[in-house]
């Protein structure tokens, strides 16, 4: 399963903060930077139907880098984004703690190594990070 739209995060104005103000924590197959959530760089806030409240500020906002160097073909990125998507999507959507918070996770040139290794490094930089809901 993808993510909902409200914990995507896309938009330059979005990643040059994360690079800018992030904190990085290094693994040997990912980057995971952290940096306090500024929602007026969205470009499209969401909001709910069922209330004015906007979903971005009840949960917190992710975005998966893959480069081609981790691998030259699209489908095995594809395939490693959606994994990493489907296991950050388990452990935010339902952490309103977290709410204030956007995460940037960017894949080392190589990282296409067997998926229980990669979310095994997802989990323990996420720890590290003070993230682990």
């Amino acid at each position: 399963m993808v993510l909902p739209a409200s914990m995507r995060l896309r938009g330059h104005r979005c990643f040059d903060h994360l690079h800018r103000k992030g904190k990085r924590f290094h693994g040997s197959l990912m980057v995971l930077r952290k940096a306090s959530a500024h929602h007026s760089l969205l470009k499209y806030p969401a909001t709910t139907s069922s209330s004015d409240t906007p979903c971005a500020a009840r949960t917190c906002r992710v975005a998966v880098v893959i480069s081609s160097k981790v691998s030259k073909r699209a489908v095995i990125r594809n395939r490693l984004r959606r994994r990493l998507h489907d296991h950050l999507r388990t452990r935010f959507e339902h952490a309103p703690e977290h709410a204030s918070v956007w995460i940037l996770v960017s894949l080392k040139p190589g990282a296409a190594t067997e998926d229980h290794d990669l979310l095994e490094e997802c989990d323990r930089l996420l720890e590290q990070a003070g993230l682990k809901p």
